[in-house]
């Protein structure tokens, strides 16, 4: 873990137009991918997936591109472009930007840890309008049924869980179907050397991830370009050649005739239909790498008119030729130029994937912020664009869901009928949460929200009817998947929660540890203690549970807590809060290290240097500490204050290149990390540092006290005896708990609790590996939680 954070996003004023074209650019390689690779099996889908058949007449082939050409308009660009965007969290999108949004303007949030100082970051915007009262009934009524607020949470787990069904199902059918074409000119080529050929491309493109997006981002751009710049010069090739009356599809009077003539079966081939609109999410989702204005120039001046013209194309030549629907957009490309554009379409496929399997990378770590997954590794990818992570568990197991969806199906109908319910899945939860956004945080008339949610919900709500009839037939794939992945999220949460609260209810109050003393047996040793809890405020139970049994703790004690805000990052001048617990004799503190949803917990190994010097700097300014900063339990807790970056008159911290001798300076205030500890305690960290020397160097610093006539002789004495402590050694205590459910529970309860969450903590990342804690320096306490 590291306050100061190094990978911060490059921040600068993304209005203008001299940034607005480059991220524009960049927008298409990254965001448009998946969008734009629809063309390669959405007809295909429609017809294949339905006994809908074409007639003399083209009514069909006319209704169904009326149909594209206005879900497109009204979901892709309406619903989200000019509308949805503009509910940005701090500038990024998805769904939890939209829940975070609704748990900063109500209490929606299920975990009761919010502080009032999490009000005054800065990123802790707050729209501040007129409030109507049916905002204030609305607000109220959810915020006490929590019920409401558990469903407000299991819709927003649903989408979650649907996008990475979207990053299982994108790259099988993108790949797929890309490949297929090759059938196109070698009509023999057997069935299994397109599968095999697709598995390749899946592993290789899995393989890669490590690298990160921008080591291979670079071509990603360009790629789309020429992909959309070829499939428009196609489709313009085709309307002029073959039919340019498909250009009157555009009335959505082929829409009344395509169901009037086709009936039920018309209503079920809608379900291909939606697959014109696979990865419009992507552009909400994606909106932190780049800007509303950046998204909607290229949607608008080249994905929208690009796309259109690729459908209108196709539509054209399948009115001539309506046998070939089974591979219409390989068989409408010009014989001289095929292999060009099948090459650009697997090139294109594969950057498609890659946008959607870097947005579950990031989608799970936003659920894991938020403890809604189990604890995984996330890793940076990139040293200089702050965002880019990859967690490998995630990504070797994404692999093995596609290669076995893609081995298991072999055909792009079935996965396309898999791929319709996840996609409107999601956006219908969008649509349900962006509806609560207009009316509790842009607080507009409720009559505007619910004509929002009833115009775009029930177009939704048909396609998501429409494919849910081929449950059978690969409808189930999305459905068993978000099932599987929503009871994983859920039940994590609810195990979490449940710690939460049993750590809130048993909480040692502060009288009791204020009456700690060496006459009733209790010794201070040297060194700092380090106490890791859930709790911002009281005292853990873990600690009278380690007393009771060990009845000794640190001169120096620390109760840490790590904790995520509902925005999207905390500024680093922001992200410590520190507090004293107790009389300044007591040497206890409390440190509250604050993370956004979208932020990654670093590993560092310098958290021992910067946490005293956070605390060196609390010790010097204290005093100037206003009386209500920490609002809560301020007379027995103490006040929190926000400790940003040191000032010259706080502790020095010099570092020591290896051939120093800190026995030089005998006569200064100083502490060699690592040097000075016992030998037995000094013994072990060089074992440990000698083992991992090639991964991770460990720096030797010296802390001084700065010779100002300004620092008191009190706060001088304590930064005097904080040193002293750190000279000792520090030691990280945590709870190792072991969760049961009650003896009175139900038989659910203790399944969920005894069987399911124990397995997922027993096989996922511990605490300590995930804050990097060095294990030499630690010490667990066992304790039994009875929830």
């Amino acid at each position: 873990m590291d306050f100061e954070e190094t990978k911060r996003k490059v921040t600068y004023r993304r209005d203008s137009w001299k940034a607005v074209l480059p991220l524009a650019y960049q927008s298409l390689g990254i965001v448009y991918g998946d969008l734009s690779t629809s063309p390669l099996y959405v007809y295909k889908s429609t017809f294949f997936g339905s006994k809908v058949r074409l007639s003399d007449s083209n009514a069909e082939i006319m209704g169904v591109l009326s149909f594209i050409f206005w879900t497109f308009t009204l979901i892709a660009a309406i619903k989200y472009v000019f509308i949805v965007l503009r509910a940005d969290d701090n500038g990024e999108g998805g769904t939890f930007a939209l829940y975070s949004l609704l748990c900063r303007h109500a209490k929606f949030s299920l975990l009761p840890n919010r502080q009032a100082l999490d009000e005054e970051l800065s990123t802790y915007r707050i729209e501040l309008t007129p409030a109507t009262q049916n905002f204030h009934i609305i607000k109220t009524f959810i915020e006490n049924h929590q019920h409401l607020r558990t469903g407000l949470l299991i819709a927003v787990l649903l989408g979650t869980c649907m996008v990475i069904g979207d990053g299982i199902l994108t790259p099988t059918i993108s790949v797929l179907s890309a490949v297929s074409g090759l059938k196109v000119k070698i009509e023999d080529l057997h069935e299994h050397y397109l599968l095999l050929l697709a598995c390749v491309i899946l592993m290789g493109l899995f393989a890669l991830q490590h690298y990160g997006t921008r080591n291979v981002g670079f071509m990603f751009a360009p790629i789309v370009i020429a992909w959309l710049f070829s499939i428009s010069s196609i489709g313009i090739y085709n309307i002029f050649r073959w039919n340019r009356d498909v250009i009157k599809a555009l009335s959505p009077y082929y829409m009344y005739n395509f169901l009037r003539k086709t009936g039920k079966e018309g209503w079920i081939s809608l379900g291909g239909v939606v697959l014109c609109i696979t990865g419009a999410e992507a552009m909400y989702a994606d909106l932190g790498h780049f800007s509303q204005r950046s998204i909607k120039v290229a949607f608008t001046f080249v994905v929208y008119p690009c796309l259109t013209l690729a459908y209108m194309g196709q539509a054209a030549y399948l009115s001539r030729h309506p046998s070939n629907i089974e591979r219409s957009f390989y068989m409408s490309i010009p014989k001289a130029v095929f292999w060009p554009i099948f090459l650009v379409a697997t090139l294109a496929s594969v950057v498609g994937s890659q946008a959607v399997i870097s947005a579950c990378f990031s989608i799970i770590n936003q659920a894991q912020a938020l403890g809604c997954f189990p604890r995984v590794k996330v890793l940076h990818t990139s040293n200089h664009i702050y965002g880019q992570i990859y967690i490998p568990e995630v990504n070797w197991i994404l692999m093995l869901l596609c290669l076995s969806i893609t081995i298991g199906f072999r055909d792009t109908i079935m996965i396309g009928n898999a791929y319709g319910v996840a996609v409107t899945t999601v956006m219908l939860v969008t649509t349900c949460l962006m509806s609560l956004v207009m009316i509790i945080v842009w607080q507009t008339n409720v009559v505007m929200a619910f004509g929002f949610f009833l115009l775009f919900g029930s177009i939704e709500c048909l396609y998501l009817t429409a494919s849910l009839t081929k449950i059978r037939e690969g409808g189930w794939v999305p459905l068993a998947l978000s099932i599987v992945f929503m009871a994983i999220m859920y039940i994590w949460h609810y195990g979490f929660r449940r710690k939460y609260e049993f750590d809130l209810q048993n909480k040692v109050s502060i009288k009791w540890l204020l009456t700690l003393s060496p006459s009733l047996g209790i010794a201070r040793v040297p060194g700092i203690g380090l106490i890791y809890t859930d709790l911002v405020t009281g005292v853990p139970p873990i600690f009278s549970h380690f007393v009771t049994n060990l009845p000794a703790f640190h001169k120096f004690l620390v109760f840490v807590c790590i904790k995520y805000v509902p925005v999207p990052s905390v500024p680093l001048e922001e992200r410590c809060l520190i507090g004293r617990i107790g009389p300044r004799e007591f040497h206890m503190f409390r440190c509250i290290v604050r993370f956004g949803y979208k932020e990654v917990l670093t590993e560092s190994i310098d958290f021992e240097n910067q946490l005293v010097m956070k605390i060196g700097e609390f010790i010097r300014t204290e005093t100037h500490i206003p009386e209500g900063s920490s609002g809560h339990e301020q007379s027995m807790d103490g006040r929190l204050a926000v400790i940003g970056s040191p000032t010259p008159e706080s502790l020095k911290m010099i570092p020591l290149e290896n051939g120093d001798d800190d026995d030089d300076d005998d006569d200064s205030i100083g502490a060699v990390i690592s040097s000075n500890k016992s030998p037995s305690i000094q013994s072990g960290h060089n074992l440990e540092e000698a083992h991992s020397a090639h991964l991770k160097p460990r720096k030797r610093v010296r802390f001084e006290v700065p010779d100002l006539p300004r620092v008191a002789p009190h706060v001088r004495t304590e930064m005097i005896e904080l040193i002293e402590a750190q000279e000792a050694g520090v030691v990280y205590i945590l709870g190792h708990s072991y969760i049961k459910a009650k003896k009175h529970s139900s038989f659910v309860k203790k399944f969920v609790i005894d069987v399911v969450f124990n397995f997922l903590r027993n096989n996922c990342r511990g605490p300590t590996a995930a804050s990097s804690i060095p294990y030499l320096a630690l010490i667990e306490v066992g304790m039994i939680y009875r929830v």
